[in-house]
């Protein structure tokens, strides 16, 4: 029978009040951008061309990494830590975005920059 009396140790990212107190300032939120707006995302693998066709419900075309050699439909998820916690509708540095084709789940490397390149305003 397991010991259960111990303690767990639990990186501060994945407790839900360091996930819920977060400020969210490094980022981009999809459902403030408008169709059209055109982001590139730099992560540590790869770097993805992403257009806004409906934001608010994470509808994009995204093109980059070995996933999307050409402008693909998609529908963004939002990023994790690549546990549990998924921040929907965002993109943020340091987090792994996830996006969803047909039925399965592409998670990226973690985004090490956020670039809008085409349309936008102030976010």
């Amino acid at each position: 029978m397991a010991d259960l009396s111990g303690t767990l140790a639990c990186p501060t990212a994945a407790s839900l009040d360091a996930w819920t107190g977060r400020e969210w300032s490094d980022g981009v939120e999809l459902g403030r951008l408008r169709e059209l707006d055109e982001l590139l995302i730099r992560t540590r693998n790869s770097v993805y061309r992403i257009v806004a066709i409906v934001p608010g419900r994470g509808e994009v075309m995204i093109q980059g990494g070995r996933f999307f050699p050409e402008l693909t439909r998609v529908r963004f998820s939002g990023c994790s830590l690549g546990g549990a916690f998924l921040k929907q509708g965002g993109i943020y540095a340091g987090f792994r975005m996830e996006i969803q084709k047909g039925p399965k789940t592409i998670v990226t490397s973690d985004v090490q920059s956020i670039e809008i390149v085409a349309g936008g305003r102030a976010h």
